[in-house]
């Protein structure tokens, strides 16, 4: 449920571009009042401009509603949004698209330097071990075996990104950036899912 909360965000840049020409004027004339923000109602190529004023703020909104149900705020949701914040202000500054879209692959590739250096850092033990090595008992090669599928897995999906943005068209791009990703990371997670719990169980039956 957390990760699908997530992805909020992710919807409603999707909701927003697809559904730009129906947005009453005088809403697009309050995102005008904003800075850097600088809109023509019913122009398809503004709908990209929207839909990213809209990610960041349903992102500050998030951490925000994280941080009141949690009393914490998680470091990688931080400097995901720093990161959006940044890419975000050039898309509107410069009505251009193509920092978003990069913006997308800069967040997948931090996340795999994340889990590779959890290696090497603190415990030394692998981000997925120290995710989920309370509910689960595997030998530590499996551990690191799972950790760097993800760090495979996290640079795939951001070289996929460029592929999907620089050779179909942007509304494609958009489809991926939300069906596609989601659709990936869930296959992803429910076969690591399946690959973890195949070690855990033989675990308990060597016992």
């Amino acid at each position: 449920m957390k990760q699908l909360f997530d992805f909020l965000p992710v919807v409603i840049f999707f909701l927003i571009y697809k559904f730009y020409g129906d947005i009453p004027p005088q809403w697009i004339e309050l995102a005008n009042r904003l800075p850097l923000v600088e809109l023509t109602p019913g122009e398809p190529k503004h709908a990209i401009l929207l839909a990213t004023l809209g990610i960041i703020i349903a992102t500050l909104i998030q951490n925000i509603v994280h941080f009141v149900i949690y009393r914490k705020l998680e470091r990688m949701h931080v400097i995901s949004l720093a990161i959006l914040i940044a890419f975000g202000s050039l898309t509107l500054a410069f009505r251009d698209g193509n920092f978003i879209i990069w913006k997308v692959t800069v967040i997948n590739w931090l996340f795999a330097a994340v889990f590779l250096g959890s290696e090497w850092v603190g415990e030394r033990k692998p981000l997925v071990e120290r995710m989920m090595g309370k509910a689960l008992q595997v030998p530590r090669p499996i551990w690191l075996k799972a950790n760097r599928l993800w760090v495979g897995f996290f640079l795939v999906l951001g070289i996929l990104n460029l592929i999907v943005a620089y050779n179909f068209s942007e509304t494609a791009w958009v489809n991926f950036k939300l069906f596609g990703v989601l659709g990936l990371t869930l296959v992803f997670v429910i076969a690591q899912a399946f690959y973890l719990q195949r070690h855990a169980l033989n675990i308990a039956e060597d016992k």
